[in-house]
């Protein structure tokens, strides 16, 4: 079966169990949105990641998909029992994801670092000729300018 036929149907079956186990209700109850969340959308994701190796965990190429696929099923249960998303439960839910998850995940790659030397240089050395060539310029116009009166 093709992925994205795959993906098709975990979508249709998240969304047929959040249809039959979550009840049709007006306003929002925040503790069966954290239960709902958890049994649907966060049992999904583990089985998802544990289909993955621990050592892809921190690769985002290989985690977009489960972690979309969480993202939206939490969404989609906030949609059914109308509450607001994003929310604290959901931030907290997310906050745990990445603690359990992504929290031996190193932040190089996505560290800022300055430029190389070869841009760097001229980034600096433009502004401060040009500085220097007006100041000079003014000062030799305004002496040009005392001589003519």
């Amino acid at each position: 079966m093709a992925p994205m036929c795959v993906r098709a149907v975990h979508v249709g079956l998240v969304l047929l169990l959040v249809g039959r186990v979550l009840p049709s209700a007006s306003g929002c109850s925040s503790v069966f949105y954290e239960r709902a969340i958890n049994d649907v959308c966060m049992a999904k994701f583990k089985l998802d990641m544990a289909a993955l190796e621990r050592s892809l965990w921190c690769s985002w190429t290989d985690t977009l998909e489960p972690y979309e696929g969480l993202t939206n099923c939490t969404f989609q249960v906030a949609s059914r029992l109308d509450c607001f998303w994003p929310n604290q439960a959901l931030d907290r839910l997310f906050t745990r994801v990445h603690r359990v998850y992504f929290n031996d995940c190193a932040l190089t790659g996505r560290l800022l670092h300055d430029p190389p030397l070869a841009i760097l240089c001229p980034l600096i050395a433009v502004p401060v000729l040009v500085t220097l060539l007006v100041t000079a310029l003014v000062v030799w116009r305004s002496k040009c300018s005392e001589a003519v009166l």
